[in-house]
């Protein structure tokens, strides 16, 4: 008999498709308060959940048997880890399936941002283009030279790192941990703010992270400074960010989340000199199959004793 294997919400079709020769998949579920289980909840081990989700302590307490939880995605923020922790439960997720994808789309931002691509379109198409852009549209500066502050070295940092080393870009980061990379190294996000040009925001939305991008670390970056964010949203504070835009104090800013994602601010909306994206930059063939396998592989794994894959608790 399969074990019973919950998940929140519905899967992509090919991973539902594999984890049902291995499992009698459950859910998706409608409340994520513990309520209104489907029946075999009370013998779930695993549950698979998405990184986007809260998965808290009431949904936890329903499930009297579970062993693993594992996360479709990189972020466990929304995860109650504290308490997993204390109940023994193991936590999985997906990072570094999506590292190579999300840093090809930070540098399709910094591009797009600093060589104005989006405006230039918009240029051509409203007609005002007479044949020579070079006396009609402002000059840029390029990336060539420029100094990026990347802030959290991890997986995704490091690759971002290297797509921008072949740009002629220097490389400055702050990390949790001091990496043995040959970058300019800054005490805080402060420190980097004011060194760097452009400021990549690549690090976890912990709670030590909530808007760590504030008004300070934005006029440290600088009128002629821009600030990426393909983190979480959380890491910047919106207000301050559309204020700096809205008074010149910031050159522009490209972000790919959002604090209250899907919401998005009007104030924010109607911001100038900003590239915004729905939260896409792990939307590729590769990243979003090695995220499904790595699930699929934990639960073959978890059922079968062997080690996990990603385990982050």
């Amino acid at each position: 008999m399969k074990p019973n294997v919950l998940m929140t919400r519905l899967l992509p079709a090919a991973l539902v498709e594999q984890l049902r020769e291995h499992c009698n998949l459950l859910g998706p579920i409608e409340a994520l308060d513990g309520s209104g289980l489907p029946a075999g909840a009370e013998s779930v081990e695993v549950l698979l959940t998405m990184s986007s989700l809260p998965t808290e302590r009431a949904l936890i307490d329903a499930l009297p048997q579970l062993k693993l939880v594992c996360c479709y995605g990189s972020g466990i923020e929304f995860v109650d880890t504290a308490y997993l922790r204390q109940k023994g439960i193991t936590l999985t997720n997906a990072a570094g399936t999506n590292a190579a994808s999300v840093a090809e789309f930070t540098l399709g931002l910094m591009l797009a941002s600093n060589r104005q691509i989006i405006t230039s379109d918009r240029f051509l198409r409203s007609g005002q283009w007479l044949g020579n852009s070079v006396l009609r549209y402002p000059l840029v500066s390029g990336l060539q030279g420029k100094r990026l502050g990347i802030y959290g070295l991890g997986e995704i940092g490091m690759q971002i790192a290297l797509r921008a080393q072949a740009f002629g870009m220097e490389i400055g980061y702050h990390s949790r941990s001091r990496k043995t990379a040959a970058y300019h190294y800054c005490e805080d996000i402060a420190q980097l703010a004011e060194w760097a040009d452009i400021l990549v925001l690549a690090a976890r939305g912990t709670p030590e992270n909530y808007h760590v991008a504030d008004e300070t670390v934005l006029r440290l970056l600088g009128k002629e400074g821009c600030l990426i964010n393909i983190a979480r949203g959380m890491l910047v504070d919106e207000n301050a960010l559309c204020s700096a835009l809205e008074q010149g104090e910031l050159a522009g800013a490209a972000l790919d989340v959002y604090e209250f994602e899907p919401e998005i601010s009007a104030r924010l909306l109607a911001a100038p000199n900003t590239i915004l994206t729905p939260h896409v930059a792990a939307n590729t063939f590769s990243a979003q199959h090695a995220q499904q396998q790595r699930m699929l592989e934990n639960v073959i794994r978890y059922f079968s004793g062997r080690p996990l894959v990603g385990s982050c608790g």
